[in-house]
């Protein structure tokens, strides 16, 4: 048995043991909540008048702000720790990883730090997403050949 064996049975005995099913539970009710908190956005704007067209573009600037504002005064994170992946709806935990890592490096000033890191996080996953689009979209393309 090689150290690397030891050490991997080492740590899942001593590794705290996850409650997963309160983990997902948690995750599910925060993660609907975001997106009812959205409906509630877009039943709002359509009662004030906006068209269809104006809330599908309204809705994801309020919850994108509304990330925004959280991550920068703590709330996002403390809501995270409770909540695990729920808070990954993905347009609030894209929003949170954007502006996370711009908080954490603002003061190594604004071209290092704020303009060199603000998308740390973000970037692999626009990235990823915009590749795995493009494979998608080159799948869909040839299957639509035939």
């Amino acid at each position: 048995m090689n150290m690397d064996e030891n050490y991997k049975k080492f740590a899942e005995r001593h590794a705290p043991k996850s409650p997963i099913v309160k983990d997902c539970l948690m995750a599910f009710w925060v993660g609907g909540l975001i997106c009812v908190i959205g409906q509630a956005f877009s039943d709002f704007y359509k009662s004030r008048g906006a068209s269809e067209e104006t809330t599908k573009m309204l809705v994801p600037v309020t919850l994108i702000f509304l990330a925004a504002i959280f991550t920068g005064i703590g709330v996002f994170d403390r809501i995270a720790k409770h909540a695990g992946a729920g808070t990954l709806v993905p347009i609030t935990g894209f929003a949170n990883s954007v502006v996370a890592p711009a908080i954490d490096n603002k003061a190594e000033g604004w071209i290092l730090g704020l303009g060199a890191k603000i998308f740390i996080i973000a970037g692999p996953v626009i990235l990823y997403g915009t590749l795995a689009s493009v494979i998608y979209g080159l799948i869909y393309y040839i299957v639509g050949l035939f």
